[in-house]
């Protein structure tokens, strides 16, 4: 262990006592991703397959919400409509509320965005039974 600790320092030295380089390199601008960009339509197509899995479970539907919402966006329609019909199968209504909530808390301050949403997916909760927070009351707590 001591070996190792002189060796880092006296590297550690050397580094202090060297004089200024002969030769200035430019300033370097890293590129950490050199893979490729996913696109918008790519990346919701990723999500509606993930939640469109015919044997998805609770924790990879709970998951798949974390890691979308933990995101800085807001998802679109089709990725929560696919979401709330995963919830449905797995006849998990608490959790269909729970994302039109992380939903709306995701939309901020931008105050159109949430309505716009559910005016989108009112088909789709209709059609599964699922009603708002704001039909519930919870809205109102």
């Amino acid at each position: 262990m001591f070996r190792a600790v002189f060796r880092l320092s006296s590297t550690g030295a050397r580094c202090l006592v060297r004089s200024k380089p002969s030769i200035s390199a430019p300033l370097a601008s890293r590129c950490y991703s050199h893979g490729r960009v996913e696109t918008d339509e790519e990346f919701d197509a990723r999500w509606v397959t993930y939640f469109s899995k015919p044997d998805i479970d609770a924790w990879e539907l709970r998951k798949g919400m974390n890691t979308l919402i933990g995101y800085d966006l807001v998802p679109e329609a089709k990725i929560v409509d696919s979401a709330l019909r995963a919830c449905r199968r797995l006849n998990d209504m608490a959790s269909a509320i729970r994302i039109l909530e992380a939903v709306k808390d995701k939309a901020g301050p931008h105050k159109e965005i949430y309505p716009y949403l559910i005016q989108e997916l009112q088909p789709t909760l209709s059609e599964l039974g699922i009603s708002t927070p704001e039909q519930l009351g919870m809205d109102k707590l």
